[in-house]
């Protein structure tokens, strides 16, 4: 199972853990919600689990402008 991080502003791949012996409790996926694991977490039919997060870059940039939340896709 691959496990791919994304940020979900700008796109960018922060990184891939390429494991069949991690499990979801050691990413912390158990403690999400059911609508937290919808919205951050997508899988596909070949097993490839795609987790949208947020990267420092266009944290800081949604820190100092806030308004830029308002956007859909603010930081593409």
């Amino acid at each position: 199972m691959a496990i791919k991080y994304i940020c979900r502003h700008c796109n960018t791949v922060l990184g891939t853990i390429d494991s069949s012996v991690i499990t979801e409790a050691q990413l912390g996926f158990h403690s999400l919600t059911p609508a937290e694991r919808r919205d951050i977490i997508a899988y596909d039919l070949s097993g490839e689990v795609t987790v949208r997060v947020t990267c420092e870059y266009c944290n800081e940039a949604l820190a100092y402008h806030p308004e830029l939340s308002l956007i859909s896709n603010p930081l593409q």
